[in-house]
């Protein structure tokens, strides 16, 4: 005798309303969330968009193939906006900009260097598998949440559309009577950022006509005539933004170190000038600092450093190295091949590998200023400039990097020797998941390897600046977490030596007296301080 085996539903009618439920949770989500870490606020998700009522009926409405392939399009536009939102988040952060898919795309590698080297290789790619699996699940869910709520049938699908519909008649009441809560936004955003790639590529075509235009002087023999027999030493600074000298939470730690600057530098027979200048980068990126200064041209992107290191515009350091000085780079930071180092026309450089630093690194720093410096004036200026041709150094400094963990200290100079003496302080100090797990942690600590770089370089010039013009600037300024969001992009820039009437120049072109530049003192373009150190380099006395 057989027995009759009851009907079963199939197994997806359970989940019409949870597809239905996820489908418009995920995608309220993705166009209500804002683009901006400082947008966050409870008012900001009490926005219905459009979008997604509208997106929910076209699904339930469509059948067959085109059903397929408008689901398909949905997911797609609904991942292709949480992505932009989510990395317009992240480049807001720490550049302080949206992110552009025409020119961001290379920074893959750096932010991976960046967050490998502040919570360690492993913690990284964990983190990013994390995200990536996240991402690839959410994708899959969503697309299996529409195909729940599109399979509703008869009862269940009337009920889904008048769901659907219900929030737009809502709204168009409320709009009547201006109260509405729903708006569309996805259009214009996505508009925008269309717009912003159609700008890049305007841009990179403006640039290339830049480039072609020269301000240089016939004869580069001509240049420097001013500052002749003298080495000139062009230090940047990592991190060294405005913030550190001018935000009230920095004042108390960098107004007492650049007051004994100065006061160390009177002692050795040296004067300062200093001033503000305009980075064309922000919390990161510092190649982009150092291609805008050097070659005289607004590079605020990466497209557009890579198109300047392949053309044919000299570089300040070419410049120089043409009118008879050493041209030298000094770069702890570079660890790999550097290809990019063909365009400044270095006739020496000096990377990580080449400064013989037998000591630990400090974290993603990999060796402490102190020893950069000390290394410089070993391997290149061992003796006076009157006995070998004048040197133009372009330095990094990177003690000032994020993590700012471990901070290192200053050590008598003749004692510095291979670098190990620094072996104590690289291992010392809390690990960066401990100082980031904590916004006042990480301000503390930035500072303090701020007061650290610069207490090296006071230290430095007094001891090492006979016969020498230093050039110092920051790069740009940290990310917001330190500066705050509404931070200008400036970085002081001060120059040393022992020439008084260099000095007075510099002043009368409106530097201000000493190491500490005041609000109302005058701010340059980066890209103009080319032609202003050339010229007053070059001005007859």
């Amino acid at each position: 005798m057989s027995r009759k085996i009851p009907d079963r539903k199939p197994a997806s009618r359970q989940f019409w309303y949870v597809g239905g439920l996820l489908f418009a949770a995920t995608a309220w989500f993705a166009f209500t969330v804002p683009d901006h870490p400082g947008a966050f606020s409870f008012d900001a998700f009490l926005t219905l968009p459009l979008e997604m009522p509208l997106i929910g009926l076209a699904l339930l409405i469509a059948r067959g193939r085109s059903a397929r392939i408008l689901a398909g399009l949905v997911t797609f536009l609904v991942f292709v906006v949480l992505f932009l939102k989510l990395a317009d988040i992240g480049t807001q952060a720490a550049f302080q900009r949206p992110f552009n898919p025409y020119l961001d795309v290379r920074m893959l590698t750096d932010g991976w260097n960046l967050l490998s080297g502040s919570i360690g290789t492993g913690a990284a790619l964990a983190a990013i598998l994390v995200v990536l699996s996240a991402l690839i699940c959410s994708v899959f869910l969503f697309r299996r949440a529409i195909a729940w709520m599109t399979s509703a049938e008869g009862r269940a699908r009337h009920i889904l559309l008048i769901a659907f519909a219900s929030p737009l008649l809502v709204g168009a009441f409320g709009f009547a009577l201006g109260q509405s809560r729903i708006d569309v936004r996805m259009p214009g955003y996505l508009v925008e950022r269309l717009a912003l790639v159609a700008h890049s590529v305007e841009d990179l075509k403006a640039f290339e006509t830049e480039l072609t235009q020269t301000d240089e002087p016939a004869s580069s023999r001509s240049l420097f005539s001013a500052i002749t027999g003298q080495d000139v030493v062009l230090i940047f600074v990592e991190s060294y933004g405005r913030s550190a000298i001018e935000d009230p939470r920095y004042t108390p730690v960098t107004a007492p170190r650049l007051e004994a600057i100065e006061t160390q530098l009177a002692s050795a027979g040296l004067a300062s000038a200093s001033a503000w200048v305009g980075s064309p980068t922000v919390g990161g990126l510092s190649w982009l600092a150092h291609g805008t200064l050097l070659s005289g041209l607004w590079v605020d992107s990466q497209a557009r450093y890579d198109r300047l290191i392949r053309s044919e515009k000299p570089s300040l350091n070419r410049l120089f190295a043409q009118a008879g000085w050493k041209s030298v780079a000094v770069m702890p930071a570079i660890t790999t091949a550097w290809p990019e180092a063909a365009y400044f026309g270095y006739d020496q450089i000096l990377a990580a590998a080449d400064l013989g630093y037998r000591g630990q690194p400090f974290n993603w720093v990999t060796m402490p200023d102190q020893y950069t410096l000390s290394a410089f004036e070993q391997l290149v200026r061992d003796r006076p400039v009157n006995e070998r041709e004048p040197v133009m150094a372009e330095i990094a400094l990177i003690s000032s990097h994020a993590p700012w963990t471990p901070v290192a200290s200053l050590v008598e100079w003749p004692s510095v020797g291979d670098g190990s003496i620094f072996d104590a302080q690289a291992s010392s100090g809390e690990p960066p998941s401990v100082v980031w797990a904590d916004p006042e942690s990480v301000r503390r600590h930035y500072i303090q390897t701020i007061d650290y770089s610069l207490e090296t370089l006071g230290s430095y010039m007094a001891r090492f600046g006979k016969q020498t013009i230093f050039v110092i600037l920051g790069d740009h300024q940290p990310a917001s977490i330190v500066t705050g969001a509404d931070a200008p992009r400036s970085v002081p820039m001060h120059i040393v030596s022992a020439d008084r009437g260099l000095i007075d120049r510099f002043q009368a072109a409106g530097f201000v007296a000493g190491m500490t530049p005041k609000p109302a003192t005058r701010e340059w373009p980066m890209d103009e301080m080319r032609g202003v150190l050339m010229y007053l380099f070059t001005m007859v006395r």
